[in-house]
């Protein structure tokens, strides 16, 4: 609509317009012209799968990725994120990466961070590298901290002194 007027503006040189001129006659060389480069979309994360809250599963999930649980699992659950909804019951073992529960878990817990909110209700073991249990949550069972704690044969930190005469062959 409006434009700046260019009277007070100085014109562009003699030697202003001798280089524009050479370089608009030069080809284009980018790194995006080369043979070397490949355009790639990034990568997106895909979304969590959801379990809805009228679902009730009778048999094992497994995944590299995350999980929602609103329902009812009958089984065990493997993922990298496994969150645990404040209406669902999971009966079974669950292993993941990183595990949320503000829901009801009857069964073994493994994960390298575990975390139970104050709506959470846990009947069984932890085992975990990192835990945070908020103030309200209901747990019943042991606690064990393990370096590697998604595999079954890991060390724990404390270990078990047997007394002569325990080991039968």
């Amino acid at each position: 609509m409006f434009s700046k007027s260019k009277i007070n503006e100085p014109g562009p040189s003699a030697a202003d317009t001798k280089s524009a001129a050479t370089d608009a006659a030069k080809p284009a060389t980018s790194a995006m012209n080369s043979p070397e480069f490949k355009p790639s979309a990034p990568k997106a994360k895909p979304p969590a799968s959801v379990l809805s809250t009228d679902l009730h599963i009778k048999g094992n999930l497994k995944t590299t990725g995350d999980i929602n649980i609103e329902g009812q699992v009958d089984g065990d659950i493997r993922a990298h994120l496994l969150t645990i909804g404040e209406g669902a019951t999971v009966r079974g073992e669950c292993i993941a990466d990183d595990v949320v529960v503000n829901g009801r878990i009857i069964g073994t817990v493994r994960g390298l961070k575990v975390r139970l909110t104050s709506s959470a209700r846990v009947e069984g073991d932890i085992i975990h590298k990192t835990i945070a249990i908020e103030s309200g949550a209901h747990f019943e069972g042991s606690v064990q901290r393990q370096d590697d704690p998604l595999s079954k044969g890991a060390k724990s930190i404390t270990t078990a002194v047997a007394k002569p005469g325990d080991a039968k062959a």
